[in-house]
């Protein structure tokens, strides 16, 4: 197995209900390590910049002004097989379609407020950590 390094993101419908360290230990039961973490306000520019790929999408303004609304927590995860291991921690998007245990089946109020964001390959984790983190801020 390969060891990668994945992006996490605690969104504010987590953070507003104080679910950060429960959520942490169901990626840390999975497998993971947490190497480098910390809480931040995004601002719409960052949400923007971070969610571009989304631009074109019906659903991006709802989601840049979802994720500024609150405090997130961002994080980068560390393990074999990281990003498979993250998305299968995380469950699907909806959460009524999620697995049972995994964090937004436990965690997410709808498909929108869904508790958590997760790379989704190992090529955007490198540049969505790199969004966030310098490599001096991860310790791993």
């Amino acid at each position: 197995m390969a060891t990668e390094r994945t992006l996490s993101i605690i969104k504010p419908d987590a953070t507003r209900r104080n679910l950060t360290g429960s959520i942490n230990a169901v990626l840390e039961a999975a497998g993971l390590r947490i190497v480098a973490q910390r809480r931040v306000r995004l601002t719409q520019a960052q949400a923007e910049a971070f969610y571009a790929v989304h631009k074109e999408r019906p659903f991006f303004r709802g989601l840049v002004e979802f994720m500024i609304s609150g405090p997130v927590v961002v994080q980068v995860l560390e393990g074999d097989n990281a990003v498979a291991r993250n998305r299968e921690a995380m469950g699907a998007t909806d959460p009524k379609k999620a697995a049972s245990g995994t964090i937004r089946a436990q965690f997410a109020e709808d498909i929108e407020a869904n508790s958590v964001h997760g790379s989704d390959s190992a090529e955007n984790a490198a540049i969505e950590i790199a969004f966030f983190f310098a490599q001096v801020d991860i310790v791993g």
